[in-house]
Order: C-alpha cells, then sequence, then structure tokens
C-alpha cells in the first residue's frame, strides 16, 4: 500500500515493487551537445534488463512559474552502487530546451513552489544532521538559504498568495526532541539514551506502515512569517490536520480533518475552515461539511467564494466506494455534487484561472485522463484520454494545463496541453527507450466465469510470434481498488524481455468500472475476483499465445493473497510468488493498520467467525497448494506483516512441499533499497524460469538457491 497523508486510509494491500521504482526514478537529460550525430547510425534495439530499472527516469511534481517561462520539478533516483534513492530540483524552459538542475546531486530536494513574484524557488531538503527544512533558492542560482528551523521537521509547505508567509505541516514534537530542545536553552550537550524507551499506546488505532506504533503525536498547520520568522500554529488537538489551502486573499486556510471524538474509529474527514493569524491555536474553526464519509483535497476558486472538494458520501463502502467531485461556499452549507452520475473516481480538482471551469483527474477503464467540467455543472470533456495515464497536473495562469502522462511505451514526462494537441516539455527517458525494444501492450476484453465482462492487459515478448504459445504470468494487482493502467510497466515489461506473455486483469474489486463492480468482493474475497483472473488466463489460451502447460502466478499486497487464493484452487500453475500477502486474518487483527476497515467489512471476528474463516479459505484449504511458492515480505511492515508469509511458508514446508521464505530486513509494504529491488527481480525470474519454464535459472537467485 502506498502511503498518503496522514488522513486519508490508504486503500488496502495497494503497493507492487513495479510502481514504486517508477515513483523513485529520476531526471537527468544530457545537454544538446552530448547528442547523437544526424548521421550516426542508430543502436540496434536490445531487450529491457534488471539493471535498467535503475536508469528510468519519472518526471513528477511539476509547477509552472507565475510568469509561465519555467516549470520546475523534482526528481528521485536510485543508486545501486550508493544503495540509496535520491531527489532533485530542476527546471526547464516551457518554450522547449535543456533542463537545468537547481540542487546538487548527493543531496535531496523535493516539492518544488516558486513565490508568487516568481523570483524565488521555494523545496524541501534535510542536510546535514537537520530533518527536513524549507529552502529558498533565487531562480537566476546561487547558493540557497534555509527559512525553517523546525527541530521535528517540515512535512510539507505552500506559499501564501502574497508571498509573505508560508503555511506548513509539522508534526507535534517527540518526547526526545523537547527534551533536546531543554537541554539546548539551558547549555546543556543533549545526551542520546542508552536504550529506547518502551513504546506506551492507548490509541484505538495501534501502527502505521512507515511509522510504527502510534502515539498522540499530530500533524497540524502552522503559519510562517518569512520577514519576523515568526512561526505561529493556527491547528492543535488530538486529530490529524491534511492538505490547506490559502484563500486568494490569504485571510483563510481550509484544510481535511477528522476531529470525530474517535477519529481511530471512523474513515470520516471533512473540511475546515481556520484564520490564518488564528490566535488560539484552532481553537475557533467553522466546519464546513458534515458527511460522514471522506471529504479531501480542498482548492478555492479564483474569487474566494467556492471550495470544489472530492468526497465519498458511502463510508460503509470503505474503499470500494466511489470518490465524487463537489463544490461548497466558505460559509458552508450544502454542497452541490457535480459527478453523481459519473460513477468514477475523480481527484485532484482545480478551478481554471476565470473559475468557470474545473479539472480533475478522471480514472476509468484502465485510464487516468484529464477531464473539465463547467464549475456550475454540466457535461464532462476528456481532454486527455487514450492509450495514457495522467497522474499529476497544474494550471497555468494561462489557462495551459502541464501534466505529467505515461504511455506503456514511455515512463511520466511533463507535457503542456495546447489546443488540444500535448507538446512535450522534458525527454528524461527518450535516449533509454531507444535502446530497448519493448513488448506490444494490448487490452484485453473476455467474460468471466458467471458471464461479468471484465478487462485486462496482455504484455507481449519484444519479438512476439502469433503462431507461437508462450510461457505465460498472470500477475495480479494491490489493492484492491485499484487498476493496471496503460502506464509503462517496468515489472510487465521485464518478465515480456526474458521470454513471457504476461496476463493482467483488472477484476471485481478493482477501481476504474464503477461502485458495483468494486464492491461486488465486499466481505467475499478471493470468489469473484479469483473467477475473473482466472478466466483472463483462460482467455490468453484461447487465443492461443498462452501455453496452458506452462502458466505462472504472483503478485504484490491484494495480489499475493489473491495468489494465496488461487494456487489453493487450482493446480494448473506451476510456479507462484506470494508477495506481501494476507491469509490468515484473524491473526492480522490487532497486528496491522486496518482494525477499523475490518469491523466494518468483516465484523468482530469474535461475533462473525464464520465470515473471517471464509476470508482465510486459502489458509484453511492450504493441503490442496501442490504450486512452488516463493514467499516474500518485508520485515517492518505494517500494512501486510510478514507473519501472513510466515503463516503460509510454515504450513507449506510442514507439508512438503517446495517453498521459500525471502524476507527483506527494514522493509516497509513496499521495498524500496535498490540492492533489495534487484536481488528481488532476481528472485522472480529464478523462480519463473525454473517452474515455469523449467529451465536452469541463468540470472535468478530464487531458484539456485532453492535447488541447493
Amino acid at each position: 500500500m502506498t502511503n498518503l497523508h496522514p488522513l486519508r486510509r490508504t486503500r488496502i494491500l495497494s503497493f507492487y515493487p513495479a510502481l514504486a521504482a517508477a515513483v523513485l526514478a529520476a531526471l537527468i537529460v544530457p545537454p544538446a551537445s552530448s547528442a547523437p550525430r544526424q548521421d550516426a547510425v542508430p543502436p540496434v534495439p536490445r531487450d529491457l534488463k534488471i539493471d535498467d530499472l535503475f536508469r528510468i527516469k519519472d518526471v513528477g511534481g511539476a509547477q509552472v512559474s507565475p510568469e509561465g517561462k519555467w516549470l520546475a520539478y523534482s526528481a528521485g533516483t536510485m543508486d545501486l552502487k550508493e544503495d540509496k534513492s535520491e531527489t532533485r530540483i530542476w527546471m526547464v524552459p516551457m518554450a522547449g530546451g535543456d533542463p537545468i538542475p537547481m540542487t546538487a546531486k548527493g543531496s535531496s530536494a523535493s516539492r518544488p513552489r516558486w513565490s508568487p513574484d516568481g523570483k524565488s524557488l521555494a523545496f524541501l531538503a534535510a542536510r546535514g544532521e537537520s530533518k527536513t527544512q524549507v529552502w529558498l533558492l533565487d531562480r537566476n542560482g546561487g547558493d540557497s538559504q534555509q527559512l525553517t528551523e523546525v527541530r521535528q521537521g517540515v512535512q510539507s509547505y505552500d506559499w501564501s498568495p502574497d508571498g509573505r508567509r508560508l503555511l506548513l505541516l509539522i508534526q507535534d514534537p517527540a518526547p526526545e526532541d523537547l527534551a533536546a530542545a531543554k537541554d539546548e536553552d539551558q547549555g546543556v550537550k543533549p545526551a542520546r539514551p542508552r536504550t529506547q524507551p518502551p513504546w506506551v499506546i492507548d490509541r484505538l488505532q495501534t501502527k502505521q506502515d512507515y511509522t510504527g506504533y502510534l502515539d498522540h503525536r499530530r500533524t497540524h498547520l502552522y503559519v510562517f512569517d518569512l520577514s519576523s520568522k515568526k512561526l505561529t500554529q493556527i491547528t492543535s488537538g488530538d486529530y490529524d490536520d491534511a492538505q490547506p489551502a490559502w484563500s486568494p486573499d490569504g485571510r483563510f486556510v481550509v484544510f481535511s480533518s477528522n476531529r470525530d471524538k474517535e477519529p481511530d474509529a471512523s474513515v470520516n474527514t471533512d473540511l475546515w475552515l481556520v484564520a490564518s493569524d488564528n490566535p488560539d491555536q484552532g481553537r475557533t474553526m467553522v466546519r464546513l461539511t458534515t458527511n460522514s464519509g471522506e471529504d479531501a483535497e480542498p482548492a478555492w476558486s479564483p474569487d474566494g467564494r467556492s471550495i470544489v472538494y472530492v468526497t465519498m458520501t458511502s463510508p460503509e463502502l470503505l474503499w470500494y466506494g466511489v470518490r465524487q467531485l463537489a463544490v461548497i461556499s466558505p460559509q458552508g452549507g450544502s454542497p452541490r455534487l457535480l459527478t453523481a452520475r459519473l460513477d468514477r473516481n475523480v481527484s485532484q480538482p482545480r478551478f481554471s484561472p476565470d473559475g468557470k471551469s474545473l479539472f480533475f483527474i478522471l480514472e476509468d477503464s484502465g485510464e487516468q485522463c484529464l477531464a473539465r467540467i463547467p464549475s456550475v455543472g454540466g457535461e464532462i470533456s476528456r481532454l486527455i484520454e487514450g492509450r495514457r495515464v495522467v497522474s499529476a497536473f497544474e494550471i497555468g495562469r494561462d489557462g495551459t494545463p502541464v501534466v505529467v502522462v505515461s504511455e506503456p511505451s514511455c515512463p511520466a514526462e511533463a507535457f503542456a496541453l495546447e489546443k488540444g494537441q500535448l507538446r512535450r516539455l522534458t525527454r528524461a527517458n527518450e535516449a533509454l527507450m531507444a535502446e530497448i525494444r519493448l513488448g506490444e501492450f494490448e487490452k484485453i476484453r473476455f467474460k468471466s466465469q458467471d458471464g461479468t465482462p471484465v478487462e485486462g492487459f496482455l504484455c507481449k515478448p519484444p519479438a512476439f510470434r502469433p503462431e507461437l504459445k508462450y510461457p505465460t504470468l498472470l500477475r495480479i494487482h494491490g489493492g484492491p481498488t485499484m487498476q493496471f493502467t496503460y502506464e509503462f510497466n517496468f515489472e510487465a515489461q521485464l518478465f515480456a524481455a526474458n521470454g513471457y506473455l504476461v496476463v493482467m486483469v483488472n477484476p471485481r474489486g478493482s477501481s476504474g468500472y464503477g461502485q458495483d463492480f468494486a464492491k461486488a468482493i465486499f466481505a467475499d474475497w478471493g470468489n469473484k475476483d479469483s473467477q475473473d483472473v482466472l478466466a483472463g488466463v483462460d482467455h490468453a489460451i484461447a487465443l492461443g499465445f498462452a501455453d496452458p502447460d506452462r502458466l505462472g502466478v504472483g503478485g504484490w499486497s491484494y495480489g499475493g493473497m489473491m495468489t494465496n487464493y488461487v494456487i489453493c484452487r487450482t493446480t494448473r500453475f506451476k510456479g507462484a510468488i506470494s508477495g506481501a500477502g494476507g491469509i490468515l486474518w484473524a491473526g492480522s487483527y490487532g497486528h496491522d493498520q486496518y482494525q477499523h476497515d475490518y469491523i466494518v467489512e468483516l465484523g468482530e471476528p469474535w461475533k462473525n467467525r464464520e465470515t473471517w474463516d471464509r476470508v482465510s479459505s486459502a489458509f484453511y484449504n492450504v493441503d490442496k497448494i501442490v504450486t512452488p511458492t516463493l514467499v516474500i515480505g518485508g520485515e517492518a511492515d505494517w500494512n501486510v506483516p510478514v507473519s501472513n508469509g510466515e503463516n503460509l511458508y510454515q504450513a507449506l514446508r510442514q507439508l512438503g512441499r517446495t517453498t521459500q521464505l525471502v524476507v527483506y530486513p527494514g522493509e516497509h509494504h513496499g521495498i524500496g533499497r535498490p540492492s533489495y529491488l534487484k536481488d528481488l527481480y532476481e528472485r522472480y525470474l529464478g523462480w519463473y524460469d525454473k517452474y515455469v519454464k523449467g529451465e536452469a535459472p541463468s540470472g535468478g537467485k530464487a531458484g539456485r538457491e532453492e535447488a541447493k
């Protein structure tokens, strides 16, 4: 699962390594002088390799300068040799040209934001022993200046409209932070405790992945005055605040927060309004929404009379419910739902500069497109769609959208949308992609066992020949409320480059196909969704492309969980990889981060044992599994604790089945360390080569080690 802001309930079991790898890639574009000569012989395309993962560069965090001449963006890279990740800030002329590095290599920086006058660029960075702070850089160059000195660090920030203040998100200080501050005030050198104190928890929610055990330190809003360096806290309480946005006149801030009596007992978040010069730390606030589901991602209209946001009005459906677009007055009142009949998820709403339109991202049928709707409601226009995925966008002051777009043959790049056409601004991966021949990415449609229409994708080997039958991998996405899309998929292309046909199905439970399709698996995991993914394999066989005698299956998170269901109901797969998947759900209660969600969907385990046993059917039918199974997890995963993998491995080992358990030290639900990612993909290929292809593994670790 990917971590979102502290208030947004992340979708259950949603991480898979290929997506994390794309998020961690960076931008380095060679200068024009290094470009090949026009008459140079182009290199012969080669197949994708694991090490190409560390060369792929992905543009993100794009923002247009106020006068519209420059695009700033952040980009991270994974350094396999140093075994770490790094993020840098770049800018490129909107008219076209070479990118200019704004921060140095070796020092991570993120979230570039132009000052309202366009003369400066702020960003977040942690340098030396200091935690993350806000830094300022003159657009014309020179050394950056540190603006904030917050002991516990700054999570996020935004400029005030007049450029005189910053709005900061800061977590409450830890006891050791307070003790160190007291020692410094007294002129005493802070002493580091030899033994870590015990965790003492009295919250209903005990853990969060990437955080660990939870205390009552919360994230609140602060205003930082650039001239006086004064830091003023404007919200407080035993609640987390997130996604703040300045009003156009700078007098107010709207934000999202769950301020229920027991925030850990609901998925609710509401929009709240607080004065930006609030002297009482948020004890005087206005609650704008009263919906019992999520209200989030607020953005102001240019005239300050309206706030657009994303709402989910069916909290009883948890992540299966569809997110809609709504508008409300900053004075409160009844909101207007603008996309109630759309039955598709929306995100990242923004007003146009004239306030007449709303832009947003629309998720639909394996795509994410940029869409627009009149701010008073009406017909939705899809501005960018087709075989593309729009992951983020900004609207320039002249109304020109700048979008970050990925395609099956190209990792994410930034484009300007002008007169309905995309004009490319960055060419981060052009040289690398020119070296590589990729497999064809094709959408497929078929019917499941009960006649339900289902979609998915095939990724074919680069030298695909339709008359041949290929060893085939069924790869299952996380979520469950996610979808395979037309974005560049390193993992699928890697398998294809190694001779596999890759089947990727969007089964029931996936998003992008409406609320009824998503909620079809509510409290019924491993049933209809298993039927759907298996029907996708049958479809690939019927096409004549998939070899029914050489089939493999695998996935991460919910995909790992689905793998467990699939291999206990069929013996047709020759090899399986279960990554960070759940299997014995009663053992996860109180051990992971989904206590509220379990109660809503499954009921109390001591009252609804039949339901809990049903969704744990993979464990109680583990003796039916004969497929050689590689089990993988992260040691510090609190999303789907590795104990689930240990349950599966121990049972299979006790039964004498072919299996192996791999646990990555210190890793959470997403495997992020570069050397571990390389190891992970080597194990994938080794296991599948040995058991699906029936070959001695040439480069993969898993097959070699298991064979010893």
